[in-house]
Parts: C-alpha cells; structure tokens; sequence
C-alpha cells in the first residue's frame, strides 16, 4: 500500500478525534501546551495502537467487534458530551471546579472512543497484506497533528462563542456519536 492511500486513510480516521478536539478546544477556559499534548499524544497513541490491535486480533474478534463498536463510540462520545452539556449550565464558580477533559478517565473514553474504527482498518490492512507498523505511524502522527490543530482552532471559537462554548462542545460531541451511530446502521 502507497503512501498516499495510508495518509488518505489517516486522515478519514482523524476526522472524529479533530471534531473532538475542536469541541474541547472551545469548551477550554484556558488552553495549556500542555493540555494540548496530552490529549493530541493520547489521541494519536490510540490511533496508532488500535490498527495494530486490528491487525493482531484476526477476522473472528473483529468482526464480534465491529457488531458493537458504532454503540460503543456512541455512548462514550454522549457520555462525555453530555457531561459537557450539563456543566455548560453550571454558575461560573462551579465550573472552575469541572474537569478537565484532558486528564483521567475522560481523556481514555475520549481516547478509545474516537480509535474504535482504527481496529477495522487494522484488520483491513492484515487482509491487503500492507506493512502494519508503517501504516500505525502514519495513522498515529497524523491523528496527533490534526487534534492538536483541532485544539488551537476550538480555542479561537471558545473566544467567539465565550461561555456557551462548553454547550457547543459538547453538543459537537454528541453529534458525532449519533452520525456514527448513524452511519453504521444505516
């Protein structure tokens, strides 16, 4: 497989983990280099681990998998967007006391919930035969570039929208749970 087909693949992938990280992006109140790596190499680290985990699982798991894995993705993302909705109603002082998305346990759903598809073109790429490590490392930078992209430019909507930003976010989060729910049963 050429160069040009794994981006192109790269960047489908990216797509749910830049919409992502636009929504947190704008929801931020503040926007740290350090947040940004956390949740850039966490999204980038999954899309590079689960193409591997694809390739390694074999047709059998990833077919039970790819039964469940839109539901999966759904309730993870409305989980989390929800959160953020709820939170985006909360009185100022409250709010400086919400989490941030970038840490813990929001930044691992987050993390799986945007790779799950990466699975199945893991084991796509086992079935074409297509040298797995390289295709991971391409995924996993690009994923990485586009979130982090992602954060800066959801900052500069954050700074537009101001505090209804949050309830944007996480209605961005919610909408893509439901087109990947969407998509797959339809």
């Amino acid at each position: 497989m050429d160069f040009l087909s794994i981006f192109i693949i790269a960047v489908g992938l990216g797509m749910d983990a830049l919409s992502v990280a636009v929504g947190i992006g704008a929801a931020a109140r503040t926007l740290t280099p350090g947040a940004v790596l956390r949740l850039a190499g966490s999204f980038g680290l999954f899309q590079f681990a689960m193409p591997l985990a694809g390739w390694l699982a074999g047709r059998a798991v990833a077919d039970h998998i790819s039964r469940y894995d839109h539901w999966v993705a759904f309730l993870l993302l409305a989980l989390v967007g929800g959160k953020m909705i709820w939170e985006s109603f909360r009185h100022e002082k409250e709010r400086a006391h919400a989490g941030d998305p970038t840490r813990g346990m929001t930044l691992l759903v987050l993390s799986v919930a945007t790779s799950i598809d990466a699975l199945a073109v893991g084991l796509s790429l086992a079935f074409l035969k297509a040298p797995i490590v390289h295709a991971s490392i391409v995924i996993g930078i690009v994923c990485f570039l586009m979130t982090a992209a992602g954060m800066v430019f959801g900052r500069k909507l954050g700074e537009l929208f101001g505090k209804k930003a949050e309830l944007v976010g996480g209605l961005v989060l919610l909408g893509i749970g439901i087109k990947i729910l969407w998509d797959h049963l339809t």
